[in-house]
């Protein structure tokens, strides 16, 4: 027989709660892994000690560490450790530009999937709901163009590639169109932050020599970032046009 009653919200307050939990078990494995000191390990300061190291186990380990490689990035993008363009340097570092770089897009591909998952069964529907005014508007041009709004965001590293995890989440954005948007808008990136790890060595050498601590600003040259804002450019065009026309038309 079916409860009634007082027990009958209870019973579906109880099952609402469930669908905090996989957010719950992102937030905790971020700060389980801060608290047992492995963020340290997602750094160049890291790399720039281990490198022989690191190098020798892909070596003798062909098949192995590029696995071993992909699941700790899946890892560390599904719990959301702020670390993806160091990441994407030492998959350039061990494997090349090229292995380094269709093996982050996947992994990068899948990891933030499960965290665009996770944030969608905990707060989409809810925050969704009570969205109004111009904020209203935008997650409307989001939803009705999720694909090209995500890949503009993708294409320029703007904000973190954790934050445009969960972003998407808050609003209707059909699965297929995030994995779609996801996959291609990171690839210009991806790959440039390998072909840049493939060169790091020298970069290494340079800091320790100088004893200063390696960071990625080293890397990174000025024309990257203009590359990276001229594809988001051009990627936001058919968007543009798409939105003009419609609002005329509603007029």
């Amino acid at each position: 027989m079916a409860p009634q009653g007082d027990d009958a919200p209870v019973e579906r307050g109880g099952k609402g709660y469930w669908r905090y939990l996989p957010f719950l078990v992102v937030l905790a494995g971020l700060a389980f892994g801060y608290a047992m000191g492995w963020h340290r390990f997602l750094s160049l300061g890291y790399l720039s000690e281990s490198s022989g190291a690191l190098l020798a186990m892909v070596a003798d380990y062909p098949v192995a560490a590029p696995l071993l490689f992909f699941v700790v990035y899946v890892l560390a993008t599904a719990f959301s450790f702020p670390a993806a363009s160091v990441l994407t340097i030492f998959a350039g570092f061990l494997f090349g530009w090229l292995q380094g770089g269709l093996l982050v897009a996947f992994a990068a591909t899948l990891g933030a999937t499960f965290l665009f998952l996770a944030a969608r069964s905990a707060f989409g529907d809810a925050l969704r709901r009570r969205v109004s005014g111009p904020a209203a508007r935008l997650a409307d041009g989001f939803e009705e163009n999720a694909f090209g709004y995500l890949l503009v965001l993708r294409l320029a590293p703007v904000f973190p590639f954790f934050v445009i995890n969960i972003v998407p989440a808050l609003f209707k954005v059909p699965l297929r169109s995030y994995v779609a948007a996801t996959f291609i808008g990171i690839l210009p990136g991806t790959f440039a932050y390998a072909w840049l790890g493939q060169g790091v060595g020298s970069v290494l050498d340079a800091a320790r020599a100088a004893g200063e601590e390696p960071s990625v600003a080293n890397l990174v040259t000025p024309e990257i970032t203009l590359a990276f804002v001229f594809l988001a450019v051009v990627a936001a065009i058919p968007t543009i046009v798409r939105t003009v026309r419609g609002r005329l038309a509603r007029k």
